[in-house]
């Protein structure tokens, strides 16, 4: 027999007010037209990983050393890439929490949809140059194969523990400092891939970097619009956050927009040498990843960009030395602190 429960509706004309945070109740009030224009043109340029031409794809005119090395890649951006889908998809969960705006609603949705072709574009590949679905269950092949699935095994284990911390963090901030983290991760994103497009030799990675590369477009775009919305009205607390959170946020995009941290993240003392090996293995076989000082560069204009847009209102920009960027000083960052998506 089930349990009694109070029946509201024996007892008022109308129900009580639904506690907060909560889905419900819903509304479509529509405040920002920027952000409508990025849902509609997210539909407009909507793509499908796996109608790329991979039939032009000869795996087989790669040696095994050279597929392990270019799988690696794609793992290592599958770190980022493929948990950005359920990274958004719990910021979506705010949103309609939080009762924000319809047009925030749809970008969000937007973004976690284009996110999870990301994930699907790092799936099909590593799958095709490695014919497994798996880099930690691969058997390698090569002995620079067998020194690479130790790097992804350290890569996953640490990408576990970023997202054990996010389902924490997400609750304590407002979506100011939400979005002023994911802008780090999206200037980033498009930068590397604009890049990736440029070098790529293969038509279906070619193809594949400028689709993602347009998404990481938009989703920058509506980082902007939301922050255009809502810093002006920011206060002195969520300021400080958001300088904290950048320089988080350089920790931990430098292990695929540049080099990991090694006093940040937990990785054995041969990683970045595996690494570095296995890019010149790639870079030889045609897959364009940058050279350290490309990516150095690269990463040191993004934060650059970055910096100016939060000047704009009065944010305190944190000092990133390792790229040569002088402000303010911010130490103790943990992992489970860690809020930027790729």
């Amino acid at each position: 027999m089930s349990e009694h429960k109070e029946r509201f509706s024996d007892q008022m004309e109308f129900p009580p007010e639904t506690p907060q945070p909560n889905v419900y109740p819903l509304s479509w009030h529509s405040h920002t037209r920027k952000l409508q224009e990025i849902w509609e043109a997210s539909l407009r340029e909507h793509w499908d990983p796996e109608k790329l031409p991979w039939d032009t794809f000869d795996v087989d005119s790669y040696s095994w050393e050279e597929r392990e090395s270019i799988a690696y890649w794609w793992t290592l951006l599958s770190v980022f890439d493929a948990s950005a889908p359920p990274v958004f998809a719990e910021a979506l969960v705010k949103t309609y929490e939080l009762h924000e705006e319809d047009p925030v609603r749809k970008c969000f949705f937007s973004v976690t949809s284009d996110e999870q072709n990301h994930e699907i574009m790092c799936g099909l590949a590593i799958t095709r140059l490695l014919g497994h679905p798996d880099p930690l269950t691969y058997e390698p092949k090569t002995d620079l194969g067998r020194r690479l699935q130790k790097n992804a095994k350290w890569l996953y284990f640490n990408g576990g523990r970023y997202w054990t911390g996010y389902k924490k963090a997400v609750p304590r901030y407002d979506l100011a400092v939400l979005f002023s983290s994911f802008l780090m991760g999206e200037i980033a994103a498009a930068t590397i891939f604009k890049q990736m497009y440029s070098n790529a030799r293969e038509a279906v990675f070619k193809e594949g970097f400028q689709n993602i590369g347009r998404d990481e477009g938009r989703h920058m775009a509506i980082c902007m619009a939301v922050m255009e919305r809502d810093y002006p009205k920011m206060g002195s607390e969520n300021k400080a956050i958001i300088t904290k959170q950048i320089r988080a946020g350089y920790l931990f995009l430098s292990a695929v927009l540049f080099e990991p941290p090694m006093d940040f993240w937990d990785l054995p003392g041969d990683f970045i040498a595996n690494q570095r090996e296995a890019e010149e293995m790639a870079r030889g076989a045609g897959f364009g990843i940058p050279t350290y000082e490309a990516k150095k560069e690269n990463w040191r204009q993004a934060i650059i960009n970055v910096k100016s847009v939060l000047d704009v209102y009065g944010i305190p920009f944190p000092a990133i030395p390792e790229v040569g960027i002088t402000g303010e000083e911010v130490s103790n960052i943990a992992l489970e602190d860690i809020i930027p998506v790729f």
